[in-house]
């Protein structure tokens, strides 16, 4: 026996239909850390907080460090996500333009960029540590 399709049938089809593709464009879109930084090597900086951005997808500290040559560079430094970093304890108040950091992380893979990816962060001045305990990673 042939089963015809009814207006309700035909649109929750379309409706889900519709629903994979949005989720398979946004997974499509998210980008992989491993075409940005080495996944291998590790560099650290120390230096003053220019700018910190609470956002979604992705936070971003600039930090003015000497790169490996002593040079003064700006570097952008990728963190987790607002939404990541806040049930961990982090706000967009936790860090303020002048602090002085030590950041440990994956670099860019082009090194002109100064571009690293987020592993540890120490502000010295009040001992404030992320990056050591269970969770707190960047994904």
């Amino acid at each position: 026996m042939k089963k015809i399709m009814t207006k309700k049938d035909c649109l929750l089809s379309i409706v889900t239909l519709s629903l994979l593709i949005v989720c398979a464009a946004s997974a499509y879109a998210h980008h992989s850390f491993a075409s940005t930084y080495h996944e291998t090597k590790t560099i650290k900086i120390e230096g003053e907080i220019k700018q910190f951005q609470f956002r979604n997808p992705h936070s971003f500290i600039t930090v003015e460090a000497p790169d490996e040559q002593g040079a003064t560079q700006r570097w952008g430094v990728e963190w987790g996500g607002a939404s990541q970093l806040g049930g961990q304890g982090v706000t967009r108040y936790t860090l303020r333009v002048g602090d002085v950091v030590v950041i440990t992380g994956r670099p860019g893979r082009t090194a002109a960029d100064h571009r690293i990816l987020m592993q540890t962060l120490l502000r010295k001045s009040d001992g404030l540590n992320w990056g050591n305990r269970a969770g707190e990673v960047v994904e």
